[in-house]
């Protein structure tokens, strides 16, 4: 029964807990609107609705009721088929747990496929919120697919998308007299891209000019992507549904068409690019005199690989080395600031594969941490940092209009706590001035176990205890980066916040804002754009993890050396040194004696023998089995 009482109307962006109850973000509240299942009226995680908000009740939340739905986050899933017995009728049950509702399947649709098979299907008819949406089976998956498909993503563009896209491609080449008009022109100055060697989407790039002996103009430019893809036109609606570009080990799921992401606007050495940057002058000491933001045209001198660019370097020698070599002496000194200042130094270890030609993981190696990455790390935090002091400052003189920023709070004292205890677990005793933990003294503690064993791990739960970085118009800074200001300006082939910012700063260069309308609108999206980068995330970690899974099953039998990451009431969690390849040595494995888990000091002990297994321990494992299918392996000690 619904509640009385006058009732406001507003609009949001709904997401839906495991559990069918719905909470609406939105600009016009402090506090998130709780919506009951009973009046979600079909509304879905992360749609924007229309709806009411019944009067409070004294201490009690706002709670309300969906309206309409104005627009759909998704309307594919990836489920299970699960076939009634004894009837035709068949439903799709979603993977995705927020998802509150089973999916109908016509008898014809129900004829194509079997009880447990995983399918992706698309919502075609739900007109009542009482009964269950009526689907169409768009495709049977295989376990590769679902990696993908279940958090949403799909890796086909629709045939209008395409086709709106095909036809920008015939029209903007080249690129016409009037789009350059208006343009600082950078095609003679010494300009290049850094990116990995397999890249196809080069949406940055940096620019190099000797003011004097010690001044120098550097360029960071950015693909200028909101100049071809027109805000509410096909592309940016589907760009705005993906949210991001999705890199997994063995494929790429673009949030832009590949003539856009890898044509149009990727950054291509020899060619002419429009683009939005912010050029820098900046003293041998790093010190910024003077900050341009503004639009400019390119044209590339050079597509360096990471590997290659750091052979230069090291070398002394090669196509660009002064240019090189300077711009990685300014990025240290940046990059010495920014430590200095209490920016956090994670570089946590990550692995890359190399693949067959069928997807196949032959070997996985750790990816080394070159200084060439550093460098255009540093350049491309200096110009997310520049556009969001520029638009802060900017909103905060007219005292109008609103930006999406970047922002990071510090973490919980209770997650501090954990890491704090493990430390004391591994030997290490770290005091901590006050009840929050700085990032300087963050800092200090991963300079204390660099290049020890437990680094990763540390390093590990460490970031795990940090607040998410999301999107916000509300601008409290970035903790892990020690910045008062940042944004995500440098990579709008990739990530759609980046097209919003881009947009929002081309609105306040030609001297406007947004309007009170559109702050209400970006308020609310903000909170769905972090969650579809969460989603990307799980899907590429997910996607790295089943190919060490894959790797390391076709290593069963074989001997490896590992650090205990983990123990459970259950088991014992061990990380493979070279792979990362995560697994676990169960206690029913564990037969040499019997094991008692002490909470006290996180620890294994024999009854019997007293062996030992703590976190952080060397150990050698050997692998008995696995399951591809849930990206689970089993170890045992030998």
């Amino acid at each position: 029964m619904k509640k009385e009482g006058k009732k406001s109307v507003a609009k949001g962006i709904i997401g839906i807990t495991s559990k069918g109850t719905g909470y609406v973000t939105s600009a016009g509240f402090d506090m998130d609107i709780q919506i009951e299942p009973q009046f979600l009226n079909t509304a879905l995680h992360g749609d924007e609705v229309e709806f009411f908000v019944f009067p409070q009740i004294e201490k009690e939340r706002l709670d309300g009721e969906i309206i309409r739905v104005l627009w759909r986050a998704k309307m594919e899933f990836v489920g299970t088929v699960d076939k009634r017995k004894g009837s035709a009728i068949s439903f799709i049950v979603p993977d995705d747990k927020r998802m509150y509702t089973d999916i109908f399947i016509s008898p014809a649709e129900s004829g194509r496929v079997r009880n447990n098979w995983k399918v992706l299907v698309r919502i075609i008819k739900w007109d009542d919120p009482k009964k269950n949406p009526e689907g169409r089976i768009v495709k049977v998956l295989g376990k590769k697919g679902s990696i993908v498909l279940e958090k949403g993503f799909q890796m086909k563009f629709p045939p209008k998308v395409e086709k709106e896209a095909e036809l920008l491609g015939k029209i903007s080449k080249p690129i016409p007299r009037k789009d350059i008009d208006g343009r600082r022109d950078f095609r003679r100055i010494t300009t290049f891209t850094i990116d990995p060697e397999d890249a196809k989407d080069f949406d940055d790039a940096l620019s190099f000019k000797k003011v004097s002996d010690d001044v120098f103009e550097i360029g960071v430019h950015i693909a200028d992507v909101s100049h071809y893809v027109k805000e509410g036109g096909r592309l940016d609606e589907e760009a705005r549904r993906r949210g991001v570009s999705i890199y997994l080990v063995d494929r790429t799921i673009p949030m832009l068409p590949e003539v856009l992401s890898n044509d149009i606007c990727s950054l291509n050495p020899g060619q002419d690019k429009l683009t939005f940057a912010a050029v820098l002058t900046m003293s041998s000491g790093g010190h910024i005199q003077k900050a341009w933001l503004g639009r400019t045209i390119i044209n590339s001198n050079k597509r360096f690989a990471y590997e290659e660019a750091q052979k230069a370097l090291d070398e002394k020698k090669g196509g660009y080395y002064d240019e090189l070599n300077r711009l990685n002496e300014l990025a240290k000194i940046l990059r010495g600031k920014r430590m200095k200042m209490g920016a956090l130094d994670f570089d946590k270890e990550e692995v890359k594969f190399k693949l067959d030609a069928k997807g196949k993981p032959l070997s996985v190696a750790q990816k080394p941490r070159l200084d060439v990455h550093k460098l255009v790390e540093e350049f491309m935090i200096l110009a997310n940092k520049e556009v969001a002091s520029y638009l802060s400052r900017e909103v905060k003189r007219i005292n109008k209009g609103a930006s999406i920023y970047r922002i990071h709070g510090a973490p919980k004292k209770e997650a501090i706590d954990e890491l704090l205890f493990l430390l004391r677990m591994l030997g290490h005793e770290i005091e901590v001035k006050g009840e929050n933990i700085s990032s300087k003294e963050l800092n200090e503690i991963f300079e204390k176990i660099k290049g020890k064993p437990e680094e990763s791990l540390v390093k590990t739960v460490a970031m795990r205890s940090m607040a998410k970085a999301i999107y916000s118009i509300r601008n409290i800074g970035h903790y892990g980066l020690a910045l008062e200001n940042y944004t995500h300006f440098t990579s709008p082939i990739r990530r759609y916040a980046d097209l919003l910012v881009h947009r929002i700063l081309e609105r306040h260069l030609k001297g406007g804002h947004l309007r009170s309308q559109e702050i209400a609108w970006h308020h609310n999206f903000a909170a769905e754009l972090s969650q579809r980068e969460i989603d990307a995330t799980d899907a590429e970690r997910s996607s790295v993890a089943y190919k060490q899974v894959e790797y390391m099953l076709g290593k069963t039998g074989h001997v490896f050396e590992g650090v205990i990451s983990g123990i459970t009431t259950w088991g014992v969690y061990v990380e493979e040194s070279r792979t990362k390849a995560s697994g676990m040595v169960k206690f029913k494995d564990m037969k040499d004696d019997f094991y008692v888990f002490s909470k006290e000091t996180y620890s294994l002990v024999g009854t019997r023998r007293k062996r030992k297994y703590s976190v952080g321990d060397k150990v050698k494992i050997k692998i008995i089995g696995g399951d591809l299918e849930r990206k689970i392996l089993d170890y045992i000690f030998v």
